[in-house]
């Protein structure tokens, strides 16, 4: 069965637009056709990354293990779990890192975590900050969310950074929370409120763009943007 088989369907393809001019980006649902892309640039940010990730699986860029992971993230997105994207430079459609709102838990906590990754090449320009804050917006907005969780190394400076200017507090301090790079490590544990009022400027500033991207792009049944390959109201599901 193809992988278009697998994750087509009636919905489109989600996407967000966050910043403008020439730092917009684009926020999409990651699709089959990304694979190459997407297995090249994490190959090349390895060294990069992994000091901050889990230990990768030895087919961790392979085209079966991508598979499991669309259908995995198709999986949560039908029953509202997580939602996944790749993240693009607006302007040429080149592919720069991820982001992804994940765990969420409804009931009597309307609750996410945030996880993010950036490639190598696209590092310390502010472009996941933009990324951060649409998502924030999106998540707030149009998934009714009322807290959003994120974690981090507590030597992770530039993590760190970009929480604290999206308006995220500390709140914690969690021992040995997550295995990372093959070792339990202790990491900080942040969250951001719907109500929080700190960077609540900038956060309404691109969150209503983003809001007003997703509901058209959402309406017209058709997926755009880099590399969607979508057609009439058949929208591939897709990331991270």
């Amino acid at each position: 069965m193809s992988l278009f088989r697998v994750f087509s369907g009636s919905e489109p393809v989600r996407t967000l637009v966050a910043g403008e001019g020439d730092n917009a980006l684009l926020l999409r649902q990651p699709q089959p056709q990304d694979h190459g892309e997407w297995a090249a640039l994490r190959e090349a940010s390895h060294a990069f990354l992994q000091p901050w990730e889990p230990q990768w699986a030895a087919d961790e860029l392979s085209r079966a293990a991508y598979r499991r992971r669309l259908r995995r993230h198709a999986r949560e997105m039908r029953e509202d779990r997580a939602y996944p994207f790749f993240l693009f430079r607006l302007a040429d459609g080149v592919l720069i890192g991820g982001a992804t709102l994940s765990n969420i838990r409804r009931g009597v906590a309307q609750t996410a975590s945030l996880g993010y990754w950036m490639g190598a090449p696209h590092a310390g320009r502010g472009h996941m900050g933009r990324a951060v804050r649409a998502l924030l917006g999106f998540a707030f907005s149009d998934l009714s969310l009322h807290r959003i969780e994120a974690a981090c190394l507590p030597h992770n400076v530039a993590s760190r950074r970009l929480l604290e200017n999206a308006g995220f507090c500390r709140e914690g301090y969690a021992r040995r929370y997550l295995r990372i790079a093959g070792e339990w490590q202790d990491h900080l544990l942040f969250a951001r409120l719907a109500g929080d009022t700190a960077a609540s400027e900038g956060l309404a500033t691109i969150s209503a763009a983003s809001v007003a991207a997703w509901q058209v792009r959402a309406g017209s049944g058709a997926g755009t943007g880099p590399g969607t390959g979508t057609s009439g109201a058949a929208g591939e599901k897709e990331i991270l």
